[in-house]
């Protein structure tokens, strides 16, 4: 069953610790995006923010690094507790591998993003040493974004190529999730989905999350 990962950028900041306490109970991962205003053309929040999160937190912590220089926040990322903590591919470029190495020696599960206007094969060099991919299914940046379907097969492309090469990895997956292609994401190879308008706009995003996972 695919597990799903609500994304606290759709959350409501007046009332964040009720949005943080629906995922620990409903949720399966806590999904932080930081951003930069560099890398991705917004800029979302920062570690005073993860900081309060991870005093609440159950639920294991997913931090999304959209930032150019990624390194820089590994050793806070895992003093706040985080279990999952990913960059992106077009920050890190030849450090990918360095990176991965950095985060798991902290202690977490690293994970390597590409945008959807990069190749999936780009991920194919850190096969066996990534411990999860994620494929944004909208361009980073950005909440409430329109689903872009060839998503789909590229999830389905790195799924074969892990297979080929008996690996083991999960992929995760970012940006207009919802009803409507949650089972297709998930049939392809998807295993953490990332959840963001669709939870925290529903109107019972307990039910919604339920729903998504496919319970």
């Amino acid at each position: 069953m695919m597990q799903i990962a609500p994304s606290i950028l759709a959350a409501d900041f007046l009332h964040l610790e009720k949005d943080i306490q629906l995922v620990n109970r409903c949720g399966d991962v806590i999904h932080l995006d930081v951003m930069d205003g560099t890398l991705v053309p917004n800029i979302s929040f920062g570690f005073s923010v993860i900081d309060q999160v991870a005093k609440i937190a159950t639920a294991p912590m997913d931090v999304h690094l959209m930032v150019v220089h990624p390194e820089r926040w590994f050793e806070k990322i895992a003093k706040d507790g985080a279990r999952m903590c990913s960059f992106h591919w077009e920050a890190a470029g030849r450090n990918t591998s360095r990176f991965i190495k950095q985060i798991q020696d902290l202690g977490m599960k690293a994970g390597v993003v590409i945008n959807p206007d990069v190749p999936v094969s780009k991920l194919y060099p850190y096969i066996g040493k990534a411990d999860y991919f994620l494929i944004m299914s909208v361009f980073a940046g950005f909440g409430g974004q329109k689903f872009i379907y060839e998503s789909i097969d590229r999830v389905a492309a790195l799924r074969a190529e892990i297979a080929r090469r008996g690996a083991q990895a999960l992929i995760e997956i970012d940006g207009g999730i919802n009803l409507g292609n949650a089972r297709a994401v998930e049939e392809a190879g998807v295993g953490l989905a990332v959840a963001g308008s669709s939870v925290f706009g529903a109107e019972d995003p307990a039910a919604a999350i339920s729903a998504l996972r496919g319970a």
